[in-house]
């Protein structure tokens, strides 16, 4: 069992023979009191195997020990690293080695009372601005919503506007991006748009019963937005003349097709960050993960591709 995990080793040093040299949280909850354990590159010496080896020697004690020909009685079995010289000098692995400052402990992003609001009670934007700050200067392009309107035949759902001006385009929590709405040019979001339904409607015309969705314009046709790292798509199902009623659905890379979500696009990122969504095609926290350290947004500027 290896640290972080309650009790387990953590590896504070290591040889030029490339065994690891461990302390063993698990005799104390003192860490003054943790004892050595040496993780061996080959075969213990004496006993033909490989395999950890534990003192019950505290940090100064076992280096103090190495640097004797033999241990003083009584002795833990085990082999010896020295016998060492009674030196010390800086390793020539690390010549611009320095002493080590901790850092000054950094006070929490939110107070109890903001973090109670950001992850149970608070509700739509106002909360999500407190878990995933937005930038002050959000990134939408050069054009303007009008002229995306035009482009695309449709106005878009109210709710990702509003999203999109205090937030604009970027990464959140450096998986989810959403595309820049109002670039003009080569890599307008037009764009990404037709580019992706394409890619969808090749693969469905060789494989329909794996993806059942429409394409647009088709009548309830998907229209991507944002895209993950690991290749899934959100976007909306356009069933209807009003974009305000498009249900969300996620386009998953590495699962069936699912169904459209239930909630809108700002109460979905929100129950996201927050670590309560369960979908397919959205990463999942880990158990013990902070959602507060992981809620994040990155703005794009006008390099980026997306």
């Amino acid at each position: 069992m290896l640290h972080p995990e309650r009790g387990g080793l953590l590896a504070w040093g290591c040889t030029r023979g490339s065994d690891v040299l461990c302390w063993d949280a698990s005799v104390s909850e003192d860490p003054d009191e943790w004892t050595v354990v040496v993780r061996h590159s080959g075969a213990v010496p004496g006993s033909g195997l490989l395999d950890c080896h534990r003192y019950d020697l505290t940090l100064t004690d076992y280096l103090r020990h190495t640097v004797r020909d033999t241990w003083e009685l009584p002795s833990p079995p085990g082999p010896l690293l020295g016998p060492l010289p009674g030196t010390v000098a800086r390793t020539a692995f690390l010549p611009d080695a320095e002493p080590w400052t901790p850092p000054e402990p950094v006070p929490p992003r939110l107070t109890d009372a903001e973090r109670r609001v950001a992850l149970e009670s608070g509700t739509g934007l106002d909360a999500l601005r407190l878990l995933s700050p937005p930038p002050e200067r959000p990134y939408l392009g050069d054009g303007s919503w009008e002229g995306l309107f035009a482009e695309l035949g449709t106005r878009l759902p109210a709710e990702y506007v509003r999203l999109m001006d205090v937030y604009g385009a970027g990464i959140w929590s450096g998986w989810l991006r959403f595309h820049t709405p109002l670039r003009t040019g080569e890599r307008r979001f037009l764009t990404h748009v037709e580019d992706i339904v394409d890619s969808y409607r090749q693969l469905k015309d060789h494989h329909p019963e794996w993806y059942p969705l429409a394409v647009r314009p088709e009548p309830g046709g998907f229209l991507p937005f944002a895209n993950s790292l690991d290749g899934d798509y959100l976007g909306w199902l356009t069933e209807g003349a009003d974009p305000d009623t498009w249900p969300l659905i996620v386009w998953p890379r590495h699962a069936d097709q699912g169904p459209p979500l239930k909630g809108g696009l700002i109460d979905t990122l929100l129950d996201w960050q927050r670590g309560t969504l369960v979908t397919h095609g959205f990463a999942a926290l880990d158990e013990d993960d902070d959602p507060v350290e992981f809620a994040d947004f990155r703005p794009w500027d006008d390099s980026a591709y997306w």
